[in-house]
């Protein structure tokens, strides 16, 4: 029975359908599945080469700054050549850059320390790849031994002639070739060819002062060990052996051990004999070796 008073029909409320429409769409939407997914995937293994520069970017490491630990032990199979570290709110946003002397998969925590001393022992792993230059299980071709013929009469007098031939053609090659140099030197007023020592003493001096960012100072080390690498005769050798003979030598190592200085202990700098550093450098043509990434804009320009 009714009491005569009609009941309102109840009205379809749209805003509230389209709230509820709206949540099923995200919830149950394959996009918000792979974010969530995605964010739980790891880091990728980063990959490189033997000697060859490697980089991890934008990778937020929590705790206070971190550093590049000495690099005290030349057997080391990874080396740090570079970190930059960014504020990231309560953490630090790093880039990183490195190159490996030995093939293998290693962990970039290991070579890190916090600057302030405490341990940094709440690190994500950071892994990274070195692969060996040469696939392995590669043979090497046998050399080739040459057989010596016979003894012909009269052979070895003319081999004997013909060198004297070809030396003198040489030294009246080089005489020639050296002569407007000479005149120039003995005439007053004339300007001295440019080498490479003239080169690389801004970028030595400007090393001292501080002014050469860490990006020069790398590349800059970069084109002297490719350089003394090619003129020394070991592109054949092993990454670590060529560059502990590089170190070694008398000419190549005090430059070196010193841009090492510069890159890996930037904050000792001591008094630098300029002179002294550049003195192999002197007689070597100005295009000797590839500087134009460590020079500045300018100078390239010019």
């Amino acid at each position: 029975m009714t009491d005569g008073t009609a009941t309102p029909p109840r009205t379809f409320d749209r805003r509230r359908a389209a709230r509820a429409l709206a949540w099923l769409v995200v919830t149950l939407s394959p996009c918000h599945a792979v974010t969530v997914s995605s964010a739980q995937q790891p880091a990728p293994l980063k990959e490189t080469t033997v000697g060859m520069p490697g980089r991890v970017e934008n990778v937020v490491l929590p705790g206070s700054e971190l550093e590049p630990k000495p690099y005290d032990d030349r057997k080391r199979p990874v080396v740090i050549q570079k970190l930059t570290a960014y504020p990231h709110g309560t953490a630090f946003r790093y880039d990183i850059e490195y190159y490996g002397l030995d093939p293998g998969t290693y962990d970039l925590r290991d070579y890190l320390r916090r600057k302030d001393g405490t341990p940094a022992t709440d690190l994500p792993p950071l892994p990274v790849k070195v692969n060996p230059v040469r696939p392995p299980g590669q043979v090497e071709p046998n050399q080739l031994q040459i057989d010596p013929g016979p003894r012909v009469g009269g052979y070895w007098l003319m081999v004997a002639a013909g060198a004297v031939v070809w030396v003198l053609g040489l030294l009246a090659i080089v005489g020639w070739m050296l002569w407007p140099l000479l005149r120039s030197e003995k005439q007053p007023g004339v300007a001295r060819p440019v080498s490479l020592a003239d080169r690389l003493r801004p970028l030595v001096e400007g090393a001292i002062a501080g002014k050469l960012t860490q990006p020069e100072l790398a590349s800059l080390e970069r084109a002297l060990l490719a350089f003394w690498r090619r003129r020394l005769g070991l592109e054949a050798d092993e990454p670590a052996a060529a560059m502990e003979a590089m170190r070694r030598h008398p000419d190549a190592g005090p430059l070196l051990a010193q841009l090492e200085a510069w890159l890996h202990k930037p904050g000792a700098r001591g008094p630098v004999d300029v002179a002294a550093l550049l003195r192999p450098y002197r007689d070597l043509p100005p295009d000797a070796a590839d500087l134009s990434d460590a020079e500045p804009r300018e100078a390239v320009a010019r």
